[in-house]
């Protein structure tokens, strides 16, 4: 049974196609014309549950596609972003788990695992990039996942304002940054745009902090996570943690745009979009295109959190953070898989994630969109390592509480050592499923 459970922000429901519950789905026989005559085909549903509505039109493409290639199929689209956790922690426990659900990546690869086919073998796991893979594998090596999509996890800036400031390259030391934001207020420009209203945006930022304390510490960042789970590690121990993380949280407040709680992720878009900031914080790739709708001639640069003295560890960090997953008991998980296999290795497949998703591909051989942030990516990535997905170490459950300890901090009802405290507590609490 599951012990703990991911969460996601958020209002929106929508429901596609004709759903008939989102349990394991049966079919019925049906009659084609054959060149040879009547052939009977069985009818196939197939229950999708997701929490990601900005890729509605996206999936609902690629159903319409693949019924060009299997027109028996049918594929019922449901997604609900409000409680997505709470209603399918309910379905699983009801017998009615979905024959394809989302879950986060990393540590509820594990906690979902008695739920989910192994697609150790199958070819969508074949395709997958070696970072994808592992996002999507079990403590045991079994890939019991797949993504919608690669990830990249950056601080943006707006190309324009820095050159207008005199900034001639991107800050990657605290010094450089420091020196940044003076030179952007002499000139009139609001340094960051902020959406700390949103618990996610945190473990956006802390999880470059958490590298570089690793890389301190000569340890890999999931041990070092493992370590605060068990109660091992204290946050005072790691000043890149301890003093930089919070310093720089500081100075976003500080110099960043006015009522930072009261900021989501629309009005920090749309704040960074209109010229109003020149860094937007917590953020990554998935962001391009609302930029671009309000402001089309914006020049976008993505840059590495500077979290230390050291430039080479202001790096930015990319992978798979969302994981779809096809219930290991439905009755349709065989023509399930047929079907993301489909997706992964067709040629329709490898199109669909650049030029109809427009997101980054997590599969090998394919095409980027054709979009800043990944095309910086691609070419960053040729000279410099991108660092370790941290935040897939510990459970959505602990990233939401740590998002509003950190929300209190800066609201001031609680100071750093109080804050520390709660987030070691939480960390032990929350952040594994075990």
């Amino acid at each position: 049974m599951l012990k703990k459970m991911m969460a996601l922000s958020g209002s929106l429901l929508l429901t596609v196609g004709l759903l008939s519950g989102c349990g394991s789905s049966g079919g019925t026989d049906a009659s084609k014309e054959s060149a040879g005559g009547k052939e009977d085909l069985k009818t196939v549903t197939i229950n999708m549950f997701t929490a990601s509505p900005e890729y509605t039109d996206a999936f609902n493409a690629y159903i319409e596609e693949y019924k060009k290639v299997k027109p028996n199929v049918k594929i019922n689209l449901e997604i609900m972003q409000a409680d997505y956790n709470t209603i399918l922690k309910s379905k699983i426990a009801s017998g009615s788990t979905p024959d394809v659900f989302q879950t986060t990546a990393g540590g509820d690869i594990d906690t979902y695992a008695d739920y989910s086919a192994d697609l150790t073998n199958e070819p969508l796991a074949a395709a997958m990039t070696d970072a994808v893979r592992a996002n999507m594998s079990s403590s045991d090596g079994k890939v019991l996942g797949f993504p919608v999509k690669g990830n990249l996890f950056t601080l943006i800036y707006n190309k324009d304002l820095l050159t207008k400031a005199g900034v001639t390259s991107p800050p990657k030391t605290i010094a450089e940054m420091q020196d940044a934001v003076t030179k952007l207020e002499a000139k009139g420009i609001t340094p960051f745009a902020n959406a700390y209203k949103e618990w996610w945006v945190w473990k956006h930022i802390f999880q470059h902090y958490v590298d570089a304390a690793a890389q301190d510490a000569g340890v890999e960042p999931k041990q070092l996570v493992s370590d605060f789970i068990a109660g091992k590690a204290k946050i005072k121990d790691y000043p890149v943690l301890y003093n930089n993380f919070f310093s720089f949280i500081d100075l976003t407040v500080k110099h960043g745009t006015d009522k930072p709680l009261e900021r989501d992720s629309n009005a920090e878009v749309s704040d960074f979009a209109s010229g109003k900031a020149a860094f937007m914080t917590g953020k990554g790739a998935w962001d391009e295109e609302a930029i671009k709708k309000i402001n089309p001639d914006l020049k976008i640069g993505i840059m590495g959190y500077p979290v230390s003295d050291k430039a080479d560890q202001s790096v930015i960090i990319t992978g798979a953070d969302q994981a779809l997953r096809i219930n290991k008991d439905s009755e349709v998980s065989k023509e399930t898989i047929e079907f993301f296999n489909w997706l992964y290795t067709s040629e329709y497949g490898k199109n669909w994630f650049s030029q109809v998703a427009k997101v980054i591909p997590p599969i090998k051989d394919a095409p980027l969109p054709d979009l800043e942030m990944p095309k910086e990516m691609e070419s960053i990535l040729k000279t410099s390592k991108s660092g370790d997905l941290s935040v897939n170490y510990s459970l959505d459950t602990f990233h939401q509480k740590f998002g509003e300890l950190m929300q209190a901090y800066i609201s001031g009802n609680m100071n750093k050592d109080q804050a520390v405290a709660e987030i070691e507590k939480a960390w032990v609490q929350l952040g594994s499923a075990q």
